[in-house]
């Protein structure tokens, strides 16, 4: 039995255990909210999304396409374009302890979302503190200069005391570290050169080039095939342990979730529907499209074989979205009068399971 087919006890049972971390915040998103102004309209993409990512965990991001996921993953870099995109309101707070340092101040937290998106300061914790590895590398890496010059650049740009020679030796041996073989040689091929798993090694071996507090991984292993998805999940993994790092994992695979997440969120079209630990989301998933999203799972493992039962329905134009809770329309449980009246508020049903339904809870949003 393959973890992905497993529920929270039996992950517990077979005998795997997540290392003991700190409860202290790295970053912590407050109501935050990126909108997009077309002509056709305002895109709420992100529309008051709030959660915190702790030192050396792994928080999973899941969501159907078009429900903000890599929206908000690049207005914490402060790289939507803009215009037509802006954060409208929200704070990306990056938590520092005495003797973290990234540009020129010192300070106990940064608020991401109050900095120039072209100024020096978000520049020097975009790569350096904070790095991201993006959904496709072949049009992340830019095809003109090799993998080595563009790892190269980042470890140069962030660390001001490595001169070009030693850089391009870091460059080899974090390709290295990443799996790659024959780096010194790799080191100097060109992205359409490589395969799409060692493009993907190798962008990740970009990201961890200045030892990031935190690594954004944008559906790292959508394009790959299953086995080296293994490769990448086993890997990032091991990366987390040896860096100490915290990992924000988007995705739409729950398989993939359940291997590498301590916590999850559920977006749906621009907010968070369900939070909770990934043991307890996978054990007692109570919003209707987490449980939806988990019924269209196959089990390897059940007596006899069922037909998936998909989400009925698609997700809604960004510029036709229903009144009230954005899911009514597709919702199996929905309620005439309630659901299409106010949006729900995220309420808590247990300790640290949040929940945005009516089902659970009469608090609308305020």
């Amino acid at each position: 039995m393959t973890r992905e087919t497993m529920s929270g006890d039996q992950i517990l049972a077979a005998g795997e255990t997540r290392p003991a971390m700190t409860e202290e915040a790295l970053l912590e998103i407050n109501n935050l909210k990126t909108h997009f102004h077309l002509q056709e309209g305002i895109v709420r993409a992100v529309d008051g999304v709030t959660f915190s990512v702790r030192r050396g965990r792994t928080l999973g991001i899941i969501g159907e396409s078009g429900c903000g996921k890599s929206v908000t993953a690049h207005s914490i870099l402060r790289l939507v374009p803009s215009p037509p995109g802006n954060i409208v309101d929200g704070e990306i707070l990056l938590h520092r302890r005495d003797g973290e340092q990234s540009g020129s101040r010192l300070e106990e937290h940064t608020d991401l979302a109050g900095l120039d998106a072209r100024g020096a300061e978000i520049r020097a914790i975009r790569g350096g503190e904070i790095s991201m590895v993006f959904q496709e590398p072949m049009t992340s890496f830019g095809p003109m200069h090799t993998i080595g010059n563009q790892i190269m650049e980042s470890i140069l740009l962030h660390q001001a005391d490595v001169e070009r020679a030693e850089a391009r030796e870091l460059a080899i041996e974090n390709l290295r570290r990443v799996g790659i073989p024959r780096p010194a040689q790799i080191v100097d091929a060109y992205p359409h050169q490589l395969s799409g798993g060692m493009r993907q090694r190798a962008m990740i071996a970009m990201a961890l080039s200045c030892s990031p507090r935190l690594l954004i991984a944008d559906e790292p292993t959508t394009a790959l095939d299953v086995t080296i998805q293994a490769q990448i999940l086993e890997l990032m993994t091991a990366l987390q342990e040896e860096f100490g790092m915290a990992i924000i994992f988007i995705t739409h695979n729950l398989g993939v979730i359940a291997e590498v997440a301590d916590e999850v969120a559920v977006m749906y079209l621009g907010r968070i529907v369900e939070q909770a630990d990934v043991i307890e989301l996978f054990d007692n998933a109570q919003h209707p499209y987490t449980q939806g999203l988990l019924n269209s799972i196959p089990h390897i493992d059940d007596d006899k074989l069922h037909r998936l039962r998909a989400i009925e329905g698609v997700v809604p134009d960004p510029y036709q979205i229903p009144s009230g809770c954005a899911f009514s329309d597709r919702c199996p449980s929905f309620m005439p009068g309630t659901c299409d009246r106010a949006m729900p508020g995220l309420a808590e049903t247990a300790r640290g399971h949040l929940v945005r339904c009516f089902l659970f809870s009469d608090a609308e949003e305020s």
